[in-house]
């Protein structure tokens, strides 16, 4: 899409808004995302999520995706959203879109975790692609943090994602693809919440791990590293903290299908000699003044 809008602004890609038709790239791909639900938001016109578009979009480009969610009914609305997903949007002519599942799963629980992947496999026969979006904050600042809230934070957003990797990788197929989602709150200091922040830089170091086992059989794995994104979450924290994306250099917070965009190729063999690294979508936050 080009053009302007009234103001004089070039409008925004299809593909920002999550309007681009599909194009086969994740076609026959196994894919289990767990975190694919979207926080419940009282507001009508409330964005999707990254885990939602994620899920959205690798059925989109062709692949078959297990959705986890701790609430059942986010899994089952990703589903549907898939399912409804317009013809006319969903897949180019010649690609074929893929189907989705809806599946429970508290995987702050070691139990959890082994049962989404056990169930995912059962239901796919195998995984090629494996998305760990889930994360939490709790606490504020050192001293404002608990050991109850701190250990809360790091067994969901690492132990998680240990866990369901550990328990997926003698099932992944040869060359699959793993994406832990992280936050460029790893990148620097300036959410307040330490628990957060040192959660989502510890994934880096997992997936290093990650890479070099997964490397015996050409799998990989890597970092989705997102800024400022237009979410539920990101509005609920832009509501505490108005000045929170005040200053951004291209003018606007990311939307969550550029995170899935990132995701798509991350999984896709697109990115086939990328590994162990960090794929930063922060519109230029760390690099520009």
């Amino acid at each position: 899409m080009t053009g302007a809008d009234e103001a004089g602004e070039p409008e925004l890609p299809d593909e920002v808004l999550g309007r681009a038709p599909g194009r086969g790239r994740l076609t026959g791909r196994r894919v289990l995302v767990v975190g694919a639900g979207t926080r419940h938001s009282d507001d009508p016109e409330a964005p999707i999520g990254n885990g939602r578009a994620i899920s959205v979009l690798a059925a989109r480009e062709g692949a078959t995706v297990v959705c986890v969610d701790r609430h059942e009914a986010a899994a089952q609305e990703t589903v549907r959203l898939i399912e409804a997903d317009d013809a006319s949007v969903r897949a180019a002519p010649e690609f074929q879109p893929g189907r989705a599942f809806a599946l429970a799963a508290d995987v702050s629980a070691e139990a959890g975790c082994a049962g989404a992947v056990d169930a995912a496999v059962g239901l796919l026969g195998g995984l090629d692609g494996l998305v760990l979006n889930v994360g939490i904050a709790l606490g504020r600042g050192l001293t404002g943090t608990t050991a109850e809230e701190w250990d809360r934070v790091f067994a969901v957003n690492v132990r998680a994602h240990f866990l369901v990797t550990a328990a997926a990788l003698g099932h992944l197929a040869p060359r699959s693809s793993i994406v832990f989602v992280s936050s460029a709150a790893s990148l620097r200091s300036g959410t307040g919440v330490p628990s957060y922040d040192s959660s989502k830089a510890a994934l880096l170091g997992l997936a290093r791990q990650t890479a070099r086992e997964a490397a015996r059989s050409r799998s990989r794995a890597n970092v989705l590293v997102p800024g400022y994104v237009d979410t539920p979450m990101g509005r609920e924290a832009s509501a505490r903290n108005p000045n929170r994306a005040r200053r951004l250099p291209l003018g606007r917070q990311a939307t969550a299908w550029e995170v899935a965009y990132g995701a798509v190729w991350l999984l896709s063999h697109e990115s086939s000699y990328m590994t162990g690294q960090s794929l930063v979508l922060d519109g230029g936050v760390q690099a520009l003044p």
